[in-house]
This record gives structure tokens, sequence and C-alpha cells, in this order.
């Protein structure tokens, strides 16, 4: 069984700042990608940001320069770190692991909604 367990969705106004976290527990293999996407109602998941065991970052680009993601490796941890945030940001963001057996894994969703 693997557990992902996501934290620190909210309401914030329009330039807020919300920091979400999601730690993985139970059988996982080896983690090679953490990270999150996001689905706005009406559209489809897209990724928000990936960073690889390595330390590799990637951003989708409406997020760059105000969203930062970082891993603790040992606490098998992902955190999102989002400021200015906008009401397009608004969406339910779900936590991504994938392992080095490119088995993937997805938390329930944790809703972000900013408020103009």
């Amino acid at each position: 069984q693997v557990q992902l367990v996501e934290s620190g969705g909210g309401l914030v106004q329009a330039g807020g700042s919300l920091r979400l976290s999601c730690a993985a527990s139970g059988s996982i293999f080896s983690i090679n990608v953490m990270g999150w996407y996001r689905q706005a109602p009406g559209k489809q998941r897209e990724l928000v940001a990936l960073i690889t065991s390595g330390g590799s970052i990637n951003y989708t680009n409406s997020v760059k320069g105000r969203f930062t993601v970082s891993r603790d490796n040992a606490k098998n941890t992902v955190y999102l770190q989002m400021n200015s945030l906008k009401p397009e940001d608004t969406a339910n963001y779900y936590c991504h692991v994938r392992n080095v057996r490119a088995e993937i894994y997805w938390g329930k969703g944790t809703l972000v909604t900013v408020s103009s």
C-alpha cells in the first residue's frame, strides 16, 4: 500500500501565498520523481512542477518565478511554495510520485482557491 498525504491547500486572496506538502509512505520502491499537477474545473490535468532525486526541476511556464518546488528525500516529502498567487491558479493540486520502476502514484488532491 502506498499513501500520499497532501496538505496546505485553502482560500487565499490574489497576491497571497500558500505552501503545499505531500508525504509519501508505504511500499514505495526508490522514488525518482516527485511533484505536482493541477486540474481546474472543466480543464485537463496539467503539470505544475517536478523535481527529480538528483535535483533537476521542471516548471510549467505560467508558474515560473512564482512557485518553488523542493523535496526532503529523507522524509519522502515534496513541497510547493506558491507566491504571488493569481485567480487562474485556482485548481485541485495533486501530488505525483514516480519511482525508478516508472510506477506512478497520485494523491487525492488539495483544493487551492485564489480570490480576486
